[in-house]
């Protein structure tokens, strides 16, 4: 299949079922998403609590075998793809040549030279040309709109989906996934997620989508499941710290900068953007990216200037009222002699500077599930 195009709104297989649930549908990435079916503080707090379902399936999945395909995604990617085991998933990124994050995504192995890359919806189409651009001596096949992609997020989860299951979820490991049965549909079922929250995310054909979607929804009612939007989303993975392609991380920012300099091995050999990562690594970076706890009234946004003392030393990236926190939370990028935790700063927020406090991120880590 080739890369899907543009032109109008695109709608996943569940358009219809977001409908009758009452969601509240936005454009998001070039496509008709829930922003929310009840409300996004009542969303948020179930996912944290309990359980929430969300449809992803707008984002990109592509698919690379043959022969060469480990080499390709050393050479492409800046994580070290040869230490997954068949089942193990990476979070890695792609970088052009000054080292700038084209795209944040996870890469699978399924098999022997077979890997599936999981990438951002809006960047889907950019990623496939940009990978073809590199000539991979091995198939890259994009399986976006053949794909359907549910995420059953938060602490009842595992028990909610142990119901439509026979496999041994307790011991599936975290960024690990299996292939099988889930309500009769064939799945592969991974340990991921993007709310901070245990979960699991399901990549099933497209036309199973709402059966599956709908079965879930049945059997997780009596654990308080319910349907999630992309705003309650955004606010779960703001909460847990986790970068928005777009907002924390982009084309003109690197991993280093990002704070992301555990998913660059620089002991592999070539890959796209080394040079220049390995030259800042060397330097002296300019900027980082921190965490922001407001400490007076107003909510951060995206394009906030972040001041010291009236001077404009950053910018936000991403803001938001945290719901698990009670306060308004940001992430920004700052000179990098702002970055200490500890250090008093001012938002500006409809012309008038507001108090903040650089924190450590996350601003929210949940309690590990034992057993």
């Amino acid at each position: 299949m080739q890369p899907s195009g543009g032109g109008e709104l695109k709608r996943t297989p569940l358009y219809e079922a977001h409908l009758a649930l009452g969601a509240r549908m936005v454009e998001f990435a070039g496509w008709l998403m829930p922003v929310q079916y009840t409300g996004i503080l009542e969303e948020h707090r179930a996912v944290r609590e309990r359980a929430g379902l969300f449809d992803i399936s707008h984002m990109g999945e592509m698919e690379l075998r043959g022969k060469g395909a480990l080499r390709f995604l050393q050479r492409a990617l800046t994580n070290d793809a040869s230490r997954l085991a068949t089942g193990q998933a990476q979070y890695t990124l792609l970088c052009n040549h000054k080292g700038g994050v084209i795209d944040d995504l996870l890469v699978y192995r399924r098999g022997e030279e077979r890997y599936l890359l999981v990438v951002n919806a809006a960047n889907t189409g950019k990623d496939y040309q940009w990978l073809s651009g590199l000539e991979p001596d091995a198939e890259l096949v994009d399986l976006s709109m053949d794909t359907a992609l549910l995420a059953l997020q938060g602490p009842s989860s595992q028990d909610i989906l142990c119901r439509l299951t026979s496999i041994d979820l307790a011991s599936l490991s975290y960024y690990c996934s299996i292939e099988g049965q889930v309500g009769g549909v064939e799945a592969l079922i991974s340990r991921t997620g993007y709310t901070g929250e245990d979960g699991f995310e399901l990549f099933v054909p497209w036309e199973t989508a709402p059966d599956l979607w709908r079965r879930i929804l049945e059997v997780g009612k009596e654990d308080g499941l319910i349907p999630v939007g992309l705003g309650a989303r955004d606010t779960l993975r703001l909460e847990a710290a986790m970068p928005l392609h777009g907002h924390e991380l982009d084309e003109t920012i690197t991993p280093l900068e990002a704070g992301l300099t555990r998913f660059v091995d620089f002991n592999k050999a070539d890959f796209v953007g080394k040079e220049a990562l390995l030259q800042q690594r060397e330097g002296t970076l300019e900027r980082g990216l921190i965490g922001l706890a407001m400490e007076e009234a107003g909510i951060p946004r995206h394009g906030y200037p972040i001041l010291s003392k009236g001077k404009e030393v950053g910018g936000v990236t991403s803001g938001t009222y945290s719901p698990t926190l009670n306060r308004p939370i940001a992430m920004g990028y700052v000179q990098h002699s702002y970055i200490e935790e500890g250090t008093e700063l001012e938002v500006l927020i409809h012309g008038r500077p507001r108090r903040a406090r650089v924190v450590r991120l996350p601003f929210y880590e949940r309690k590990r599930r034992v057993g």
